[in-house]
């Protein structure tokens, strides 16, 4: 195995496009500590698109068809007459997540696909255009941003969102040097522009015991803002676990 195998081990669950693998080797030490900084995320995505003739999606842990069962039917309840349901992909990379769900909710929805990397968000933007990706809905919206996630206030209004997904971007945060008070503060933020109908579903191989004891750790704010969380397994790949964390923000009367 070589080093930026294991590297990756860590990050992605043990599981690892054999492509990563082949072209990344010089990444090992920059990916493992510094997942929460642009310039790594920019040298990585930069590196990919260099070794391949045509754009081919990046996913970390999974792709949509194996989780669509829990994004789907949050999505079925439209948030107001004539509403858009306002659905956030954060930290996407170039993973098809985001595009997944505005091609396949019947509901209207706003879809935003964000990264801190403009070398992702480019990617996405010349292949969406590319491909001509339709929606379900013929109000659906899609758009990829440049953001840092722990921003999220510079981009969205308090209870403006109805649900922001997760995957595998508080594990990049939380395994990284200098990482883990951004994952606090990014919580929070999103918690903040959850609508109290809304909720965060995170994606992750964090064991229950630590990741529910984080989340009500971190979703505490000054007795203003609590949180209610769920677990369900996703399912067992190569032999690890991987989860959906449901967090609901509550309001502590």
């Amino acid at each position: 195995m070589s080093p930026f195998t294991r590297s990756l081990t860590l990050f992605c669950g043990r599981i690892v496009a054999a492509r990563a693998v082949r072209y990344h080797s010089s990444l090992t030490a920059e990916l493992i500590e510094n997942m929460d900084k642009k310039a790594t995320w920019d040298r990585f995505y930069t590196e990919s698109s260099s070794r391949t003739a045509s754009f081919k999606n990046f996913e970390w842990f999974f792709g949509f068809d194996a989780v669509r069962d829990f994004i789907m039917p949050l999505l079925r309840t439209e948030p107001h007459p004539g509403g858009v349901l306002r659905v956030l992909d954060l930290g996407c990379g170039t993973s098809a997540l985001g595009p997944c769900i505005y091609r396949h909710s019947p509901l209207p929805v706003q879809v935003t696909c964000a990264d801190i990397s403009p070398v992702a968000v480019r990617l996405m933007q010349e292949h969406i255009q590319a491909e001509a990706i339709q929606p379900h809905n013929l109000s659906s919206r899609l758009e990829l941003v440049e953001l840092d996630c722990t921003q999220l206030h510079e981009h969205y209004g308090s209870s403006s969102v109805d649900l922001i997904v997760d995957k595998g971007t508080t594990d990049a945060l939380l395994r990284s040097k200098e990482g883990r008070q951004k994952a606090g503060l990014m919580l929070k933020q999103c918690l903040k522009a959850l609508r109290r109908s809304g909720a965060l579903l995170q994606f992750s191989d964090e064991d229950p015991d630590v990741r529910l004891l984080w989340l009500e750790t971190e979703a505490q704010e000054s007795g203003v803002m609590a949180v209610d969380v769920g677990v369900q397994e996703v399912g067992e790949l190569r032999g690890l676990s991987y989860y959906c964390y449901n967090v609901n923000p509550r309001a502590i009367v």
